[in-house]
Order: C-alpha cells, then structure tokens, then sequence
C-alpha cells in the first residue's frame, strides 16, 4: 500500500464553520436565547422531577462546572413559577399553655402580616380602653359595694361571736398567732393565781365553754375565708365583665375575619382568656421607689407575649417560592432562635426571636443549593435529610446534644414541609453519595444529568449564535459579526477536540466572549470578527504557555534529544501530553529499543524504576501477546528487549506510546531504520490494530513545533490512528504547512500500515508455507528471531552435556 494514499488531506485537518450559513450580519439582529442548549436529556429529566409529586423525588443536576446548570434551573424555575398558586405565609405566636413552646400559624399569603397589624392594634387599643375602663364610675361603684357587703358579713359574723362570748364570760383578742377566745373577771383577763384559785368545776365550765367558743370562732374564721374567696371571685368577675366591654367589640371583628382557621380562632380566644387573668398589667404602674445614687430600671408590663411573628411572608410573592441559598449553613437553612443578653450576663429569648430558614421562605416552592456546600457545612446534610423524612421543618439548637450541661430553650412548634430541594453538583460528588448513603436514593430519585460537550447541528449553531447575543445584550459588549460567530464555534469545537461536537462549557465561552470583545474594542472595533476572535485566542494561549516556551527551548538547544530528520534503527519519536491545570500542550520524546538474545522477555525500564503506571505496563505487555502470536508459530520466542523513553525523569501513564514502543522494538529485531522526522502516537492490541488515543491535537501540534524550529524538510509528520481522524481541530499553521507539502499526518488502522510509511519497506504477511515473503520486515524479523531461539537452545543443550564436578 502506497503511504500516499493514508495521508490526510489538508481540508479534513479541522473543521471550518462558513459565516455564510448564518442569516444575520450581526448578533444585534438575534433575539435572546430562552432555552438550554443541546440538553435535552437533562431537560427531559428536570421536566419529569419537576412534575412529580411523590415523596423523595427531589433533584441531582449534576454536570461539570460551568456547563450552564444553574442558569438553566434558573430559568425553568422561573417560567414554571409563574403560573403556580402563591404558597401560604407561617408565624409563630406565644403558646399560653406552655410558656417554653410557640405555636405556627399558616394563613394565605398577605394574611400573615394583616394579623400581625391587628393584634398590634388591638393591643394597643386595650392599654387605652381598659385603664379608662379600671377607672370608670361604674367599675368603682361595683367594687366598692363588692367590698363593703364583704366587710358586712364579716362584721356581722364577729358582732354575734363577741356577744356568745360576753354572755359566757369571755372576750375576743388578737395575738402574734390570730385571734383567740379568753375568760375575763370584772372585765379584765384572769391572772395566773386567780385562775388556779378558781373552784374546780368552776374552773372545769370555763374550760367547757372555751372549748366550744373555740369551735365556734374556728366555724367564723371558716365563713370568713369563704366569704374572702367569694369577694376575690366577685371581683374577678366584675374584672372579667369589665374586660369582656372592652375585649368583646374588637375581638369578634376578627374572629369574623379569620373564622376558617380553627388555629387561629384558638389562639384568639387564649388571648382573650390571658388577657382578662392578667388585667392588672394594663393598670397605671406605680413607680418604684428609687435608691439614692442608683438609678434602678423601670419595670413595665410586657405584651410581646400578644405580638405576632411574621415568620415567612409571600404577599409580594408572584407565583411559587424559588430560593437559591448560596451559603447553607445549618442556621441559613433551617433557621436559628436569637437570644439577648441582659442584666447579669443572662441570655432570654422568646418566639418573636424566631428567624426564618431556606427552607421556610421555599416552603410551598423550590429550594436549589449546591451539593458541594451541603457536604462541608457542618450537620447540615444529616438535618436535610431529617426533614425530608419527617416531612417537617424543625427549628433546633444543632449544639445542645453536644453539651455538658442541658439549657432551657425554646421548642417552636415544627412547620410542615413542602418543598422540591434541587441539588447542584458534580458527577464526582453524585456517585459519593449514592454509592456511600443509602438514603441518598430515598430523597433525590431524579438525576438530571448536563453533558460537557453537544452534537453540532444547525440548530445547536443557530442556538450557539443566540447565546452570543444574549450575552454581548446583557453585559453590554461588543456585538459579533457572523464570521466572529463561525469562528467562536470552530474555537469551541477545539476546546472538546471533535469535529462533529461543540463545547458546552459556558462559563468558558462567555469568558472567551468578553476577551474577544475586549480585544476588538481595544483595536477600535465595531463589531467583533473572525480576526478578534483569534486574537483572543492567541492572546489566551501567550498567557498561560511560558512552561511551554521553556521546554521549547531546551529543544532547540539540544539539551533534550529530538531527531527531526534522518533514519536509525531501534529509535523513534513518541508523543506525549504535560498537563498543568490551565494549559495543556504536546511534546515529543525519544523512545529506544535494544534486543538479545535471552529468555527476559520485555524489559520495561520506566516500569523497573517504578515510573511507569498500570495502563502503561498493561501497553507494554501486550507487545509480548503481538509478537508471540505474529512470530512464534514455529519455535518459541526467545528474546530479551529493553524498552526506555529517552530523558523521560517523571512518571510516565497511558497506553497511546504501545504502537510506539512496538515499532522501536520491530526496527531493533529486524536492524531496518526507522525515519526521524515521523512521531508516532496510538495504542495497540495484541493483534496490531491501531486504537485510538486522546489528546491529537496537543501531540501533533508539539511535534510540529519542534521541527519547525528545527527546519521543515518536507519528509516529517505524525502518524496517527485512522480513529482520531474526527478529532483533529489543528492550529492554522499547521493545516497551513500540510497544504503546502511541508509536514504530513498520516492516520492508519494496524501496525503493517505504520511500518510501511516509517521504514519504506513492507511489513509482509505470512505466506501459505508460514514464511514471510523475502524484501519485507517481518521475514528480517522472523529469520533474527529464528537465529536467538536456535542460538538459545544451542547454549541449553550445551549446558546439559556439561558433566557434573
């Protein structure tokens, strides 16, 4: 086979996008781009998650970084939310039966802070109404008559008792321990002698009748305390009428107005009962008596306990909820209850120091954070997960299991959730969780997955241009002429190397498209061209290729050894990739291959040295396989070979030099020379069908390099395999140099193919009689691996007839 006919002609080198098939002279002329760009798996599978109303089918987008993830739910989001019902509002107020506790209350959205308005109105209508109330003729009027029927009773109860007593010979007096009953003579206390005096039956009626004066004054007492207690309970009635004048015209009004939410109504009516129990509180309060020389603080009555707390509040809320929580700390997302400090260094708080979460202002809608920042926040991941199984938010201290000591803190009633959580990730952090939680695949059942690269369509072009024009609009750059588009496309072809796909890397293409417009304004430019567009791109690349440069000149000085011309037997160049984070490029290094006789087999030095990673000894091994079952039909392979690249101090990884290494070692074994001014790259299997390799372009264009530096000749190229033929997007000076017949890329399908352009001689193929024809390598390299396995068991034989000492 001639090697003319495997040579790639210059037009198939990179593919060139004709401005002419646009329709528009400039992206101004475009409208803005609505939807994502060549996804459609991944809408298909946001539209589905979406949609689903089951328990745990909340969302993974995962994709690379920069492939327009977040901006495409944004929009979605944005278009979907627009038509669905406003979700209700949440508050907390004060739980009267359990002080350490607060009540959520849901209303429709804007309800929440009109209830909010009207308790505060009310209350403050209270303090105006009762006090004038408290101090009404009328209230007076009742209390004084309330008191003084009591004094009567009272009065009357010990009027009767004295005159028992004085009838008997006693009197009522009052001690340290209350009031007693006490004998007198002659209108005074009998002494202590006239007592024991006394007669003993006389003594003995007076004991009697002091008994039962006793019990009679405990029967008084008795009635007293009744009396006091019905007095305390009138008083507290005409209390409770009083308020219920005041309470009652302003409380039915909203009864009225919230009279559909049963929670609401209970809490109404315990503001109510509060209110009448705590009456006093609404009185003028006397003011304190003060220290001279300190100034104490004024302690007035409080009625935070009747404020309402707006927790989350939708009445500006068009549509569905949408957050995008860009920090998810447990408190950002769940919410948190502050506290203040006061006198004494003691930290109080109440329900109205309850504070909103994500996960509340989403409530009704949809929540996106990134996975990445759920996974380094702190018993954040764990609490979503909580809550998505409960089906509730609950607002707790995350530190106090983690405490010595427990601490009295408020424990607001939980608020039900109902809420689609969208997790942003990459495919890394997706397979982690799913692989490693178990829950994970409970609570996100949708993956909606972005691909890095589309298929080049005229669709996906037309769109590729809109995308441009929305961008240049929104920022206000420089707007692009159809060549500056058709370039753009060609640049972001290259970024995926394939001629048949475009990059989706938009967070690239729109940095790219500032620096573009950058350049073309700098040149004084209306409108972006083709020109512009390559300028940045090589403005681009001279800020990131000084390593590139370096390594450049220690080429040309001769520090690393290259040869770009001439021929040598059992030496070749092989192609590599260096990649350094933001740049990556391809240069050639020497690969050598020595045989002899001897049993070692392939001898890896790279791999001896502990330089050489798995896939590579994997390559290297597989030339065994190739030879073995080329060669060793007839008699066994008996061979040592030694396999090195040449200056090569780092590691060295990847199968794409096995094609390389095997062409060396052919050319040693057979003693034909190899032509320097061909690199080779492509991997091999054992039965030397080339496979292809990544990174074409970089290896192709660094080989270029060097012999350009060196000096084209006209007889130097790279051999590539046939299947990277799609993925060849070279520099312009290098499809350049292959038209004008200064360099050459030849793409072939096995090894037989490579030898012929790398030697000029036919490989051959094994003959009927299993010999190789005479004039072809293959018949050199059988005839000298004929000769070692001979030469070898000559040596063995003779071993064996060697008596023993």
């Amino acid at each position: 086979m001639s090697s003319t006919k495997l040579l790639i002609p210059a037009e198939k080198l990179r593919w060139t996008c004709d401005p002419h098939t646009f329709d528009f002279e400039t992206t101004e002329d475009l409208p803005d781009l609505e939807d994502a760009i060549g996804q459609e798996r991944a809408l298909r599978s946001i539209e589905f998650g979406l949609g689903m109303q089951g328990t745990g089918f909340n969302l993974y987008i995962s994709g690379e970084t920069g492939t327009g993830r977040a901006s495409t739910i944004r929009n979605i989001l944005r278009k979907r939310t627009a038509s669905e019902p406003q979700p209700c509002d949440w508050l907390y107020v004060h739980n009267f039966k359990d002080h350490d506790a607060a009540v959520s209350l849901s209303l429709p959205a804007g309800m929440g802070s009109e209830l909010a308005a009207d308790m505060k109105e009310l209350i403050e209508a209270f303090k105006e109404d009762i006090p004038k109330a408290l101090e009404s003729r009328e209230y007076e009027n009742r209390r004084t008559e309330i008191l003084e029927t009591y004094q009567a009773t009272n009065s009357e109860l010990f009027q009767v008792l004295e005159k028992e007593c004085g009838k008997r010979g006693f009197t009522l007096q009052r001690t340290v321990s209350g009031l007693v009953v006490v004998p007198q003579k002659e209108g005074r206390n009998y002494t202590q002698e006239e007592y024991e005096g006394l007669p003993q039956k006389k003594r003995e009626k007076l004991e009697k009748d002091g008994k039962e004066l006793t019990e009679r004054l405990n029967e008084v007492l008795r009635q007293v305390r009744e009396s006091e207690k019905a007095t305390k309970d009138a008083l507290s009635q005409a209390d409770r009428e009083l308020g219920m004048s005041c309470l009652g015209h302003r409380l039915d009004p909203l009864r009225q107005k919230y009279g559909e939410f049963p929670k609401v109504l209970a809490y109404l009516e315990a503001v109510q009962e509060d209110i009448l129990n705590n009456l006093e509180d609404f009185k003028p309060q006397t003011p304190q008596s003060q220290i001279p020389g300190l100034k104490m603080p004024h302690q007035e009555p409080t009625f935070e306990r009747y404020e309402v707390n707006v927790l989350v509040d939708n009445r500006e809320a068009k549509g569905a909820p949408v957050i995008f929580e860009s920090n998810p700390t447990y408190n950002n997302l769940f919410g948190r209850i502050e506290h203040v400090m006061q006198y004494g260094g003691v930290a109080v708080t109440d329900f109205t120091m309850i504070r909103s979460g994500a996960l509340h202002r989403a409530n009704g809608g949809y929540l996106v954070i990134d996975a990445r920042e759920v996974l380094i926040n702190p018993f954040v991941w764990d609490s979503l997960k909580r809550c998505i199984r409960t089906g509730e938010i609950r607002i707790e201290d995350v530190l106090e299991q983690y405490r010595f000591m427990t601490m009295v803190s408020l424990k607001p009633e939980p608020v039900p959730l109902q809420t689609k959580i969208i997790l942003v990730g990459t495919p890394w952090i997706y397979y982690l969780l799913f692989h490693l939680d178990p829950d994970y695949r409970k609570f996100f059942k949708v993956k909606a997955e972005f691909d890095s690269r589309v298929a080049r369509t005229p669709e996906i072009m037309r769109d590729y241009a809109l995308f441009v024009a929305t961008h240049c609009r929104c920022e206000k750059l420089l707007h692009f002429d159809r060549s500056g588009v058709a370039r753009l496309l060609e640049y972001t072809a290259r970024m995926v190397e394939d001629q048949e796909k475009l990059s989706s890397q938009f967070m690239e293409i729109a940095d790219f498209i500032r620096e573009a417009a950058f350049w073309a304004q700098k040149d004084g430019h209306a409108i972006v061209n083709s020109a512009d567009v390559q300028r940045a791109a090589d403005e681009k690349l001279y800020r990131v290729n000084r390593i590139e440069e370096r390594l450049q000149e220690l080429y040309d000085d001769g520090t690393i050894m290259v040869d770009t011309d001439g021929e040598v037997a059992g030496q070749i160049n092989g192609l590599s990739v260096m990649s350094l984070g933001d740049h990556t490029f391809g240069r050639p290094s020497r690969i050598t291959a020595r045989v002899y006789t001897g049993q070692a087999g392939m001898v890896n030095v790279e791999r001896e040295v502990k330089l050489s990673g798995p896939i590579h000894d994997k390559g290297v091994l597989i030339l065994t396989g190739y030879l073995g079952g080329t060669f060793a039909a007839k008699y066994p392979l008996s061979l040592s070979a030694s396999i090195c690249f040449e200056q090569s101090y780092d590691g060295v990884e990847g199968d794409s030099a096995s094609s390389t290494e095997l062409y060396a070692l052919l050319s040693a074994l057979s003693d034909v020379p190899i032509k320097q001014g061909i690199a080779v790259t492509g991997s091999v299997n054992q039965r030397g069908v080339i496979q292809p390799i990544g990174g074409a372009n970089y290896k192709i264009e660094g080989f270029f390099a060097v012999c350009k530096s060196k000096g084209l000749t006209g007889r130097q190229g790279v051999l590539i395999p046939k299947a990277n033929e799609r993925n060849l997007m070279l520099h312009d000076d290098v499809v350049a140099a292959v038209a004008a017949g200064q360099f050459h890329i030849w793409s072939v399908e096995t090894i037989e193919q490579g030898i012929e352009i790398l030697t000029g001689m036919p490989a051959g193929a094994r003959a009927k009689n299993g010999a190789f024809p005479k004039g072809t390598l293959y018949h050199l390299v059988d005839a000298r691996l004929r000769r070692m396995a001979e030469l070898l068991q000559k040596q063995e034989e003779k071993g064996k007839r060697k008596p023993r000492k």
